[in-house]
């Protein structure tokens, strides 16, 4: 009966140690190239690019503000108005 802690102790520095090894192996990771990648939607007029991710109203926003006014469509004409 006893020692049921001291054993749950070792296998979880076990488990840390393995962890530990494992993300060592695997080396550094970046997330830069992925996020390079999802830069898909362009303003045709300043060449802007923006995330796939970018809801419609940001890119109102960056039309009226940036381009004295210009409609969505003219700055982004691949884009479906919402």
């Amino acid at each position: 009966m006893g020692g049921g802690n001291a054993s749950r102790g070792a296998k979880s520095a076990a488990a840390r140690a393995k962890a530990q090894e494992k993300l060592a192996k695997s080396g550094p990771t970046s997330q830069l190239k992925a996020n390079a990648a999802a830069m898909t939607i362009q303003c045709v007029t300043c060449k802007q690019t923006f995330m796939n991710t970018t809801k419609v109203d940001a890119l109102k926003q960056h039309a009226e503000n940036k381009h004295k006014n210009a409609a969505l469509a003219t700055c982004f004409p691949n884009v479906a108005a919402a």
